[in-house]
């Protein structure tokens, strides 16, 4: 039981930068891993580049919405780097450009998200 009390009472500290960090991280190593595989992992590379899709997908619906809080000129930035995500995801399934923007756009994001900013 006190398990479960301090394992809830970790959840609820935890921020939304937190959180979309760690669904970066995940996808992030789940492209990685698929693709570092080979291609027999080429179904769990589809399914790994779909998820990154969809979290994109999401960023970009977030920051169109009204209420976002970001500055317009990042919320502008997002928006063009999920509109290349899924530009870039279309060609990488077809097997017409390599999965490195993909993880450096991630990457990016991640330095962001947990305040280290770009890389010097």
């Amino acid at each position: 039981m006190a398990q479960r009390a301090y394992a809830e009472n970790a959840l609820s500290t935890r921020t939304d930068r937190s959180i979309e960090y760690e669904l970066f991280a995940r996808v992030t190593h789940r492209i990685k891993a698929a693709a570092e595989a080979g291609p027999r992992a080429f179904p769990r590379l589809v399914e790994a580049l779909h998820e990154n899709r969809k979290l994109w997908t999401a960023l970009a619906v977030d920051v169109v919405d009204a209420e976002n809080k970001l500055p317009s000129e990042l919320r502008a930035q997002i928006f063009y780097l999920a509109e290349f995500t899924q530009v870039h995801t279309g060609k990488v399934l077809a097997k017409k450009a390599r999965i490195a923007p993909l993880l450096e756009i991630n990457a990016a994001i991640m330095r962001g998200l947990s305040g280290r900013g770009a890389k010097k």
